[in-house]
């Protein structure tokens, strides 16, 4: 097999991480996460790039000491072109053209969403299944709520996705509602541990086919805690973990619904979750619940990489690279999804 090292480099929002692959398998995967954010609620975008040209240096020294490489054995250098903050994908768009052109290396972009599919792939010593294709992926980020069908890692095909908000911008606004700490995700899924799910009942959007609408559940949730304020100041307080886990159950139920109408309407028991919202747990218990029933083969990503990660920036270059689909020394980063 050619010995191939892959160098990836991510930039997308507020976390600068960079990996190093040789092969399929990860040898680093260092990320910098960006503190300052915490006490605006959230990502700043001025702040955030700012941040990136201070990091990336340091990360990419310390993927390389991790992996015991010297840089001159990097084969190509894949970097996330988009979608982001404009700002951010430049700080890593920049430094990933300097790098391969001073090692006379080529140069990979990849999208940030297909990396995140592709996540699935990284070898390691927990991973060592991987699903077959075609399959159903649901991407469930801040950002993005996506259905996609995997052909290859170089063929995909989007099914459905958001029409107003994410999944996980519904669970950070819901945060902020009831005055949650930053990150909204995981504060709401530790409140909801301690509440009733079927507490209360919130609206469910109604979209035909296999997109999703979250707007008027926020709007759902927002109203009934205006109307129960009115009658009792201390309502979020006093029903603050059944809050949390009533909608927290009502974005699982959606998002669980969509993918089985998608299994069914392609016939593919071939399911993958991607993203940052994959790892709450209420939703990978769910799925396998789900999966048991309705005899699914599930893939259920590793934690560390559902967040935002250098290694699923480098796997979707292994990839590309093994293809000859490099790119150019002019291209420029997209803030919105290629798909």
């Amino acid at each position: 097999m050619l010995e191939t090292y892959i160098l990836g480099i991510e930039s997308s929002c507020d976390d600068t991480s960079a990996a190093i692959l040789h092969n399929k398998r990860v040898l680093s995967n260092v990320i910098a996460n960006q503190e300052v954010h915490s006490q605006y609620g959230g990502v700043v975008p001025e702040l955030a790039s700012r941040a990136h040209q201070r990091n990336i240096i340091p990360v990419i020294e310390n993927s390389l000491q991790l992996a015991k490489i010297n840089k001159k054995q990097i084969s190509a250098v894949s970097f996330t072109r988009g979608p982001g903050l404009l700002g951010s994908l430049l700080v890593g768009v920049s430094f990933a053209k300097a790098f391969a052109y001073s090692l006379n290396i080529p140069l990979i972009e990849v999208d940030h969403l297909k990396a995140h599919i592709l996540s699935h792939f990284i070898v390691d010593e927990k991973n060592n299944v991987y699903p077959s294709f075609p399959f159903l992926c649901l991407i469930i980020s801040g950002g993005h709520t996506q259905i996609v069908k995997v052909n290859s890692p170089l063929s995909m095909e989007l099914l459905g996705q958001t029409i107003d908000d994410a999944a996980g911008e519904t669970f950070d606004k819901t945060a902020k509602i009831l005055d949650l700490p930053y990150p909204g995700g995981p504060s709401v899924s530790k409140a909801a541990e301690k509440g009733n799910p079927f507490k209360f009942n919130f609206a469910k959007p109604k979209i035909e086919g296999l997109n999703f609408s979250f707007s008027g559940l926020k709007t759902s949730f927002l109203y009934t805690i205006r109307d129960n304020l009115k009658l009792n100041p201390n309502f979020i307080s006093e029903n603050i973990n059944d809050l949390a886990a009533s909608i927290q159950r009502t974005i699982v139920d959606i998002l669980v619904e969509k993918m089985i109408l998608a299994s069914e309407i392609t016939g593919i028991n071939e399911i993958a979750l991607a993203g940052g919202v994959s790892a709450n747990l209420k939703l990978r218990n769910t799925f396998t619940d789900i999966a048991f029933n309705k005899k699914w083969n599930l893939f259920l990503p590793q934690l560390q990489y559902t967040t935002d990660n250098a290694a699923m920036i480098a796997i979707a270059g292994y990839f590309k690279f093994l293809n000859n689909d490099f790119a150019s020394f002019d291209v420029t980063p997209y803030t919105k999804t290629s798909f």
